[in-house]
């Protein structure tokens, strides 16, 4: 079933698109809520008077979007996550957290225009904002260990390196001597 979109539905299409869908989900999910009709001959011959008219309108919006799309491409967003000790992330940064982060320096993107894919490690990643229908924009993250503690620096006195070397030498000499034992006995 032919059906044209009266409105953008993420997932299927933008208004005013002709999307081919299921029998069921045309009749029961989008014509009735107003968001698409049957395309026929006559609501393709208006549709295609409709967009010339509004030819200038959606330019204006594609070139507002590019400019949203050229703001958003300047921008870093880091991420700090909760890792395990050989450096892999419990459970994965998603679409949401990239959105509240996203948020947080001013840009207000609905999470489901946003794809980010397998991050579940520590690094650089990219994710994929779709701004307008066509034009979208790569954006790099970068995943950090939250709860992994910074080393300290502090200055160890010479008096302190030469105790922890006679501290480690006679456990080597225990474990030394172990090894030696069941061999005798043999």
């Amino acid at each position: 079933m032919e059906i044209i979109l009266k409105e953008d539905v993420i997932g299927l299409g933008y208004k005013h698109d002709i999307v081919e869908v299921k029998s069921g989900y045309g009749r029961n999910y989008l014509i009735p809520t107003g968001k698409g009709v049957i395309a026929s001959e006559s609501a393709k011959k208006q549709l295609a008077e409709e967009l010339k008219q509004k030819a200038k309108k959606l330019e204006k919006q594609k070139a507002d979007a590019q400019s949203l799309a050229d703001k958003l491409a300047q921008v870093k967003i880091v991420i700090a996550a909760k890792v395990s000790r050989n450096g892999t992330i419990y459970g994965s940064v998603n679409n949401v957290m990239v959105a509240d982060e996203l948020a947080k320096q001013g840009f207000e993107i609905d999470r489901r225009l946003i794809t980010a894919r397998d991050i579940k490690s520590v690094g650089d990643h990219v994710v994929t904002v779709r701004v307008h229908k066509e034009v979208t924009v790569e954006i790099p993250v970068t995943v950090i260990a939250e709860n992994v503690p910074e080393p300290e620096e502090a200055p160890v006195a010479p008096a302190e390196a030469v105790a922890e070397v006679e501290e480690e030498a006679p456990v080597e000499e225990e474990v030394g001597e172990l090894d030696e034992t069941p061999a005798e006995e043999a």
